[in-house]
């Protein structure tokens, strides 16, 4: 791995957008050097903006584990997400150690901050039966209710992540193969199955409305999915047509794209499938990743006991 080109010791003033250049580095150093998906990338730089934010006057190189730890205490009440306050702290993580290739800091002691596991809480998971009503929700009033039908059902029959569908090019469905190529986190290519449900839906669509939405755009597009204006359909646009269908029909309010990730993974575990073949499926780059859904189901009975045992 190319080391990237070595900070001065003393931190600059920080740049025009607001952004300290150190950020900027580390940035750059995650895009060119890790290959990390742009995604991946603005996340780490929200990240660190609200790092910055809390560090004020004091200097990185004289951070130690108290003061660390009172940032991870300030994160927490900014009422964060607990998924949400680990990748913070990962985001941490990740900066100190690009600051120990370039000699700013020797050591990085927000690796003694709390593992990950601390921060994690179990997924929110949809039953079967919510899962198949929200297949349906989508009605011939709606705009592109094909579209969005098919956006459903690839989220769930893959477990692909909102961005790796919305990047989901119309070459890489093969639907007589009932597999897709999706690109993940890193630029990393992968094969997910695809069900019949899913493939019926996605060749419903592709048949009554995508050569309409197609025929928008000032150019051939090479999305699966279009928005109205025959462009690719953006990520955030996802997760506000999950949000709304899982409203319609009465799921929880904090379903996401993710959920049906979460479900997805589940699901298949509760029926029996193996982790590591789930881990490559998900695209996780380690099995930990994987492991908290063996432990959604474990949790469910618990509750059920509780609820259900005389000594509950």
């Amino acid at each position: 791995m190319t080391k990237p080109r070595k900070l001065p010791l003393k931190a600059p003033a920080p740049v025009k957008t607001g952004e300290h250049p150190w950020a900027t580095a580390f940035a750059e150093y995650q895009r060119s050097e890790c290959h990390l998906s742009a995604n991946t990338v603005a996340a780490y730089r929200r990240d660190l903006a609200k790092f910055f934010r809390w560090l004020g006057n004091r200097r990185v190189p004289a951070l130690r584990i108290r003061e660390l730890a009172d940032y991870a205490g300030w994160l927490h009440e900014q009422n964060l997400a607990p998924a949400s306050l680990a990748r913070h702290i990962v985001s941490l993580k990740l900066f100190f150690r690009y600051l120990q290739l370039e000699g700013i800091v020797t050591d990085n002691p927000v690796e003694l901050l709390g593992s990950q596991k601390l921060w994690q809480r179990v997924p929110v998971v949809l039953p079967p039966r919510v899962i198949d009503a929200l297949f349906t929700a989508p009605r011939a009033s709606d705009g592109c209710w094909r579209r969005d039908r098919a956006l459903l059902e690839l989220l769930y029959a893959t477990g692909c992540r909102a961005s790796e569908i919305a990047n989901l090019e119309q070459r890489n469905a093969h639907l007589d193969g009932g597999y897709c190529l999706c690109t993940g986190k890193g630029d990393k290519q992968r094969m997910v199955p695809l069900g019949k449900r899913a493939a019926a839906a996605i060749q419903e669509y592709l048949q009554h409305e995508r050569p309409r939405l197609a025929a928008q755009a000032p150019a051939p597009p090479g999305w699966l999915l279009l928005s109205r204006s025959g462009r690719q359909l953006r990520r955030e646009r996802i997760w506000e047509l999950v949000t709304r269908y899982a409203r319609r029909v009465g799921a929880p309010p904090k379903v996401s794209p993710h959920t049906l990730r979460h479900s997805f993974a589940t699901h298949l575990l509760a029926g029996g499938a193996d982790l590591r073949l789930v881990q490559e499926m998900l695209g996780h780059a380690s099995i930990t990743t994987t492991q908290i859904y063996t432990h959604v189901d474990h949790t469910r009975l618990k509750k059920v006991h509780q609820q259900f045992h005389p000594r509950g």
